[in-house]
């Protein structure tokens, strides 16, 4: 009994015993084992800076189309999406009212023709008067000198002649106010055509209509936009771009476009514009980017994401964008050498859409650069041992 008491206690020790073997073991090689890292080559690419932001799609010419006058619209020729050309019919309004004033107008010119007619010809009777008179006032003013006539006969032909002259001054001055009346019938007539002219809407430039904003029965008011229109070549991309992104962003400079209704399509198009005054809340500043080419179709206010060729650089030494980190005020790589982790600080360039970062400074081309999940490479210590797997 003693002996199979003795062989069970043994027995047990030494399941514990193996127990505590395979734990340790399976520690080891979990809890306690090396950190896994993967190790990258330093290798030379062609790296393409490229400035993000995103915006919308807008116009630098986007024009209110109204009219100068008061009226109802009777007839529209345009809508919403057609393209129309410069001085194209877009639009009519009501205008009998200013073909009534119009005929008045005219009828009042002819008629201060008429009267000028009859003025002209007045005057040209005084004329003849007064000629006729002035001889005769010198005739018996001679005669009067000679008395052969008496003074008081002289001087009625000269008061004659004075009466004569008057009523010439006379019809000058009437001629002149026909000519005057005349002169405001014509305004007349021209105010009342100008403002038949106004009744009539054409497109005051080539483009899109965006909207139309007012319909037929319509009463439209001055300033007040019956279509919206758009000049298509003008149409860019207003993108808001972070402040500590834009060295070299610059007119002129490269840019690939993506609407949001193409995503997958990138568009050509270049810096036309910067804006001079950022945002003070979200600390970035308007780029307008244009197309390369004028777009066949567009939407004003669509969302589009920008990408800045900022700069461009030929066979540079570079790294996965992920294995550079920041140690402190350093930036650096950690390099794998017997096992074991040692920062080295470099100096970066240009990073590539595809992340890649130019490596300037810090680096011969021939280290082993260590990468893992962030997590773990937010773990690594100087001296620390790591597996590399492949």
């Amino acid at each position: 009994m003693n002996l199979w008491k003795s062989v069970a206690r043994k027995k047990n020790y030494l399941i514990w015993l193996a127990i505590l073997v395979v734990g340790g073991a399976a520690l080891k090689m979990t809890l306690f084992a090396p950190t896994k890292v993967t190790v990258v080559p330093v290798e030379r690419r062609d790296l393409t800076e490229q400035v993000y932001g995103n915006g919308t799609v807008e116009a630098k010419v986007v024009v209110g189309v109204s009219s100068k006058i008061t009226g109802r619209i009777v007839e529209l020729y345009a809508d919403q999406g057609d393209r129309v050309k410069r001085g194209q019919l877009l639009a009519r309004l009501e205008n009998d009212d200013f073909r009534n004033q119009e005929l008045q107008a005219g009828a009042g010119l002819k008629r201060s023709a008429a009267t000028l007619s009859v003025e002209q010809a007045n005057l040209q009777k005084a004329r003849s008067n007064l000629v006729l008179a002035e001889r005769n006032a010198q005739r018996f003013k001679t005669l009067s000198e000679k008395s052969f006539v008496s003074k008081l006969e002289a001087e009625q032909y000269d008061t004659a002649c004075q009466v004569a002259r008057e009523e010439v001054a006379r019809s000058q001055a009437a001629v002149e106010a026909v000519k005057m009346e005349q002169q405001a019938g014509r305004a007349g007539v021209g105010f009342a055509r100008s403002k038949i002219a106004d009744t009539v809407i054409y497109a005051p430039l080539d483009g899109i209509i965006i909207t139309r904003d007012l319909e037929k029965g319509a009463t439209v008011s001055p300033g007040i936009p019956i279509f919206t229109l758009a000049d298509p070549r003008t149409v860019w991309v207003k993108a808001n771009v972070d402040e500590s992104l834009l060295k070299g962003v610059a007119i002129g400079k490269k840019a690939m476009i993506t609407l949001r209704s193409s995503q997958g399509e990138q568009l050509p198009g270049q810096v036309a514009r910067l804006g001079h005054q950022s945002d003070r809340v979200t600390e970035e500043l308007e780029v307008d980017v244009a197309f390369d080419a004028p777009l066949k179709s567009f939407r004003l206010g669509e969302q589009s994401d920008v990408y800045i060729i900022a700069g461009i650089k030929k066979a540079v030494q570079s790294l996965p964008s992920a294995s550079i980190v920041t140690k402190g005020k350093k930036c650096g790589v950690w390099l794998v050498k017997n096992g074991k982790l040692t920062f080295k600080e470099v100096t970066i360039g240009i990073t590539d859409r595809r992340n890649f970062t130019e490596i300037v400074t810090g680096l011969n081309g021939d280290e082993r650069v260590a990468v893992a999940l962030p997590p773990e490479m937010s773990k690594f210590k100087e001296g620390m041992k790591v597996t590399v797997t492949l």
